[in-house]
């Protein structure tokens, strides 16, 4: 058979618990939208979802293998993305920084509404540059073939259905934050994400460069 929908079950359910555990993308789709609103909050999701779409394409088409079978390849990629985290990381203490002097000279707590660098960017560059994404798809999506007659079809399926049910979770995330952002306006709530997101970030990076 062209696909095997036998497989489809087991793998929407080993995706449920991929998608549903916390990670990079996660704290920067709700800090974006607890400070900025729901229209950054889709910006930056489209961001991550582009370079998800990139690491599937390349695990489809081959050039995944090739660049996991690179260890040098591999090693840049994880030095790039911890470098990426941290510079996420310092940029949101920068900004917390920043927002406490306004507000303690002018007392406007307004200021921390600011816009910041294009969300769609952080988004794109910090899934991008983590190659846990790539290392995933490559064990992931194959284990899930079955007796597909043509592989690369069946890989091709799976990739949307995974990007499909993380897009509808993430999205769930940029709605429900962005909303409760509306009704908790404490500039204590939005520092304090901040900080746990910062705290996250640089977690995560000291990770990718020990694993």
């Amino acid at each position: 058979m062209l696909l095997d929908v036998g497989t489809l079950p087991a793998f929407m359910l080993a995706s449920a618990v991929v998608i549903l555990t916390p990670g990079v993308d996660t704290f920067l789709l709700l800090r974006t939208s607890v400070r900025f609103g729901t229209r950054p909050g889709i910006h930056a999701l489209a961001g991550i979802h582009t370079a998800s779409l990139i690491q599937v394409s390349a695990v489809i088409s081959g050039l995944g293998a090739l660049i996991t079978s690179r260890p040098e390849v591999l090693s840049v990629m994880k030095w790039v993305g911890a470098a990426y985290l941290v510079y996420l990381a310092i940029s949101i203490l920068r900004g917390l920084w920043l927002t406490r002097k306004e507000a303690t000279a002018a007392s406007t707590p307004e200021a921390e509404v600011r816009p910041e660098a294009n969300p769609y960017l952080r988004g794109l560059l910090s899934n991008i540059t983590n190659p846990k994404m790539l290392l995933f798809s490559l064990a992931f999506l194959p284990q899930f073939v079955g007796s597909a007659s043509n592989p690369a079809i069946q890989l091709a399926a799976l990739g949307v259905v995974f990007l499909l049910l993380a897009a509808v979770w993430e999205f769930t995330i940029v709605l429900t934050a962005s909303r409760a952002a509306e009704r908790l306006r404490r500039p204590g709530f939005r520092n304090s994400l901040d900080l746990v997101s910062a705290i996250a970030f640089l977690g995560i990076s000291a990770g990718l460069v020990a694993g």
